[in-house]
């Protein structure tokens, strides 16, 4: 399995997050890549591609170009009107109201979050791209003939859609992996998201696709983040009708039940033919995990990773979450080496 990773990431690290109404330490921190570095070198994963900058060509084809502008120039609009602090949005369009973009800088926030925990900082852009570099760069190593990758990326990226963030998320690095994968050659990609949190992000950008399928196992949004998308009954529209599927799973969900829904989610997958699958690996279903709620054991990884391994499909792991951060090296890296014994 090849590797790409950076300390790109460490550019982007907020002062604090508002969590059940207070503004603690972030639970998404440099040190879980940390952690995740010192398990891949113990696991003898160390097949190391240096990244390469991301195309902006690319890049537009997954997010609208305002967006993308606002995310580079966000930081200098702000500390221009005298700010210090971090950004975090304060005023957010809801129903009924005007959606015109406001030229005022507080107001260019609220229209481009989604969510108020996910603050900018003077690094997020370049932490972001470079994130997303490594997800282009894990995934043409894949379409250049290597079996699996594993790009390391922080921030994570599957909540950012094309022309919002939050939930920790800027730019959509497993949507770019997925879309790089169609440049380079692939008629079908699957997108398979294991994160305990819905990716809404990823599943707005292809929703009306039919060349990328979105299947994602998550949090019941009735009663988790983010909320208002993940629905089972959400599964594509106009051309992508039929190229989504959701499995929204109550808390407390023990793996047998979530191992079913995997097993639901590659069903589906092999009857989509896919060329190529992309791995929305979040680990943050383990059962220790500060901020969610399934109860999966770091053994149980292992046991989900070579079942994606077996479906012998080329395949990128684009890191996404996982908060219990002493373990988060464990597991994420148990995924992998499942998948690699078993394929």
């Amino acid at each position: 399995m090849k590797i790409v990773r950076s300390d790109e990431h460490r550019k982007h690290f907020p002062n604090g997050e508002l969590h059940d109404g207070k503004l603690v330490r972030p639970f998404e921190c440099p040190e879980r890549v940390d952690y995740i570095n010192a398990a891949l070198d113990a696991a003898g994963l160390t097949d190391q591609v240096a990244p390469t900058p991301v195309e902006d060509a690319l890049l537009a084809q997954v997010h609208d170009a305002g967006y993308l502008e606002f995310l580079r120039t966000a930081w200098d609009e702000w500390t221009a009107l005298g700010h210090t602090a971090d950004m975090i949005p304060s005023c957010l369009p809801t129903r009924r109201m005007n959606t015109h973009i406001p030229e005022h800088i507080d107001g260019k926030l609220g229209y481009y979050a989604f969510a108020a925990e996910s603050s900018i900082t003077n690094g997020t852009w370049e932490a972001a791209h470079a994130g997303a570099s490594l997800a282009r760069t894990a995934q043409q190593s894949v379409s250049n003939g290597a079996s699996s990758a594993f790009a390391l990326c922080r921030p994570p990226g599957h909540h950012a859609s094309t022309d919002f963030f939050g939930g920790y998320c800027y730019l959509n690095n497993a949507a770019i992996a997925a879309q790089g994968f169609r440049n380079d050659g692939a008629e079908r990609v699957a997108v398979l998201d294991v994160d305990f949190h819905h990716g809404n992000g990823t599943q707005d950008i292809f929703y009306g696709r039919n060349d990328v399928f979105f299947a994602s196992l998550h949090g019941d949004p009735a009663h988790e983040f983010p909320y208002f998308l993940g629905y089972a009954d959400e599964v594509g529209s106009g051309d992508g009708e039929g190229f989504t599927a959701n499995y929204p799973l109550l808390p407390g969900t023990t793996f047998d039940v979530w191992l079913s829904a995997l097993d639901q989610a590659l069903e589906r997958i092999a009857d989509f033919g896919a060329d190529a699958l992309v791995v929305s690996l979040g680990v943050d279903t383990f059962e220790a995990d500060p901020i969610s709620s399934f109860k999966l054991s770091s053994d149980d990884f292992t046991t989900y990773g070579a079942r994606l391994g077996a479906a012998g499909l080329p395949t990128v792991y684009v890191m996404e979450g996982g908060y219990a951060v002493e373990e988060i090296g464990t597991n994420a890296v148990n995924v992998l080496t499942g998948h690699v014994d078993a394929s």
